[in-house]
């Protein structure tokens, strides 16, 4: 029976938590409606000493409203928790912030972009034969400021955009793969995302418009979903 490792870095407002659940809830959402046999544990950064890297079957990292160049003391251990990980060849995925924890962690650049918020529904280029993904595009939900601005020695994009150009990244070795978006967010959670970058006052009222009336459209999550158990889930 496969088991995931779930990293919890960050936390939903007990506002949305009622109606959408934990990180790790969602995510438990998502890979249980593509295999139903999967089991989970959950490690809170903030409440639990790490794993053994070395004894994870598998190994899921969550976003989170901190920044991988934040001073927090647990960031550090986690990016050695990382490099552990994915030198055992453990298979791994990070998820937004989990995507730019593991490039940073491995050699790569993150910063906050110039770009400002990216937030509602994103479309994003698929690279051609990449074995994870079929096809030339893929809508998501997304919801962030910073950005791998760098990828890591030995790391592919396999998706891009042009306001995110490494926001799929396949490392070396074939056993780590981390997303910027969140196929783990409902519509609703996508929308309640744009709620709070409203009322950080930081992201513009059009662009905040124009991120709810992208979510009328449909996303493909389901298809990430399924990419990222099934990534997890193999042997290794």
């Amino acid at each position: 029976m496969p088991h995931i490792t779930i990293i919890e870095t960050g936390l939903v407002s007990p506002k949305y938590r009622a109606a959408h659940g934990s990180y790790p809830d969602m995510f438990e959402r998502m890979i249980g409606s593509a295999d139903s046999s999967v089991t989970f544990d959950t490690v809170n950064v903030s409440g639990a000493a790490l794993p053994d890297a070395d004894r994870c079957e598998a190994i899921l990292i969550t976003g989170s409203a901190a920044g991988v160049y934040d001073p927090l003391d647990w960031i550090a251990p986690l990016e050695e928790f990382v490099r552990k990980a994915h030198a055992a060849k453990a298979p791994m995925v990070g998820v937004c912030f989990g995507h730019q924890l593991i490039a940073q962690a491995l050699g790569g650049i993150v910063r906050k972009s110039e770009k400002g918020w990216g937030i509602g529904r994103h479309v994003y280029d698929v690279a051609p034969g990449n074995g994870l993904l079929d096809g030339a595009r893929i809508a998501l939900a997304a919801s962030h400021q910073d950005q791998v601005i760098t990828p890591p020695p030995g790391a592919r994009t396999i998706m891009s955009s042009d306001f995110a150009e490494h926001a799929g990244l396949l490392y070396a070795g074939g056993t780590t793969f981390s997303v910027q978006p969140h196929p783990e967010f409902t519509v609703g959670y996508a929308l309640a995302c744009c709620d709070v970058a409203e009322s950080r006052g930081n992201a513009p009222a059009g662009l905040v418009a124009s991120a709810r009336e992208s979510l009328t459209l449909p996303l493909e999550s389901d298809k990430l979903g399924r990419a990222i158990t099934r990534f997890l889930t193999r042997a290794k």
